[in-house]
């Protein structure tokens, strides 16, 4: 019976003093849980009200209420901090700071696209933001390309193509006569001394290629005056006094150029060019497919009797020298070529080449007439099947 009251005795001490064990236990494992969860909610509270803060400050919409639309206007060569600038003066931005800040994070900043878009002040920073680089804002520009090798008509075809032009009559008829860009030294040169009676287009090969920025209102003269502009570029002082050295005009270095353009590959042009050039010493007509090419329109491998002897200045298979002018609208590179030739293939006197491969090609070079006629008896029924299998006779 003692003993029984000595241990009441002590159950109730020890709960006087340290409360139910079930209880304390409980109150280990939920303390540090409730400190998480408390310190958790005030770190989100901090956080939202910072975010609410700089969302109202700088990233809401200007305007909430305000539901019309404003015209918002991009120019070409514009930059991310003028753009910013002009949004936040139209007022359609809290910042243009945080906005650019935002673009550039964002990875946007040089996908914002020219033109008019319409905006409205009940737009959030970030909506404007993704507004302005889907280019659905009536651009004021679009791209147009001109490749190495094209001619003037298959240039204005794609132009139709794309959407450019409605049809080609104009920038055909415009390109065919040259007459309203006289202004150009070497356009009033070929129209003054270069038989443009005789050109299938005055400004064939004049064209430079590249690709070019164009307002979408452009006309077809302004687009030509476009491309125009760069042919001076592309044949530099440089290439002038070179051009000299050789005796040789602006014109006929193009002409020259736009025959190694479509009988080779870049990697072949001087190659090319030096067979032409010998063969030029020697007074030899040049015997150039592509030439009957540009007077047919039609790329044929095998050429025939019938294509050979087509009546036309631009026929060297007829003609001795260079036609009358250039068969396409040739690269830089193509110019290069035609003033610097492959001097070993110079020295040696390479008088021939010829397709390998109609797929690869790839040239086969020769010095004599006797080697020459061997390789074309070994690829010639390469090249007609080539053309049977594209369905030309």
């Amino acid at each position: 019976m003692k003993n029984d009251e000595n241990y009441t005795y002590r159950s109730m001490r020890d709960e006087r003093e340290y409360g139910p064990y079930w209880y304390s236990g409980l109150w280990h494992i939920l303390r540090p849980i409730l400190v998480g969860v408390t310190v958790a909610v005030l770190v989100i509270g901090i956080g939202m009200t910072v975010w609410n803060k700089l969302y109202d400050s700088f990233l809401a919409p200007v305007d909430q209420t305000d539901t019309a639309e404003y015209s918002f206007e991009i120019s070409s060569g514009q930059s991310l901090n003028r753009v910013a600038s002009n949004l936040e003066a139209a007022g359609l931005i809290r910042s243009k700071t945080v906005f650019k800040y935002y673009c550039d994070f964002a990875g946007m900043g040089q996908k914002i696209q020219t033109g008019t878009y319409s905006l409205k002040k009940d737009m959030t920073m970030a909506e404007i933001a993704d507004r302005l680089t889907t280019g659905d804002g009536n651009p004021l520009v679009r791209n147009i390309t001109l490749i190495p090798g094209e001619t003037v008509e298959e240039f204005a075809a794609k132009l139709v193509r794309d959407g450019v032009l409605e049809k080609a009559d104009t920038f055909l008829d415009l390109c065919r006569d040259g007459k309203a860009f006289r202004e150009y030294y070497y356009i009033d040169d070929v129209l003054t001394s270069g038989h443009p009676e005789q050109r299938k287009y005055v400004l064939e090969g004049y064209l430079a290629p590249n690709t070019y920025e164009v307002y979408r209102t452009a006309t077809e003269e302004e687009m030509i005056r476009k491309l125009l502009s760069q042919t001076e570029a592309a044949f530099p002082a440089e290439l002038q006094e070179r051009a000299e050295e050789l005796g040789m005009t602006m014109d006929q270095v193009l002409t020259l150029a736009s025959l190694i353009e479509k009988e080779a590959k870049e990697a072949d042009f001087a190659r090319v060019s030096a067979v032409f050039h010998n063969r030029l010493k020697e007074n030899m007509r040049l015997d150039s497919d592509v030439t009957i090419h540009y007077i047919t329109g039609i790329r044929k491998m095998a050429l025939e009797n019938g294509d050979l002897t087509v009546s036309s200045p631009y026929n060297t298979y007829q003609v001795t020298g260079l036609p009358v002018g250039p068969v396409c609208n040739p690269s830089p590179a193509a110019i290069r070529a035609a003033l610097y030739p492959d001097e070993t293939m110079i020295a040696e006197k390479y008088l021939y080449f010829c397709a390998k491969e109609p797929e690869s090609g790839e040239l086969y070079f020769s010095k004599t007439l006797e080697q020459h006629n061997r390789a074309v008896e070994t690829y010639a029924p390469k090249w007609k099947k080539y053309d049977q299998d594209r369905g030309i006779r």
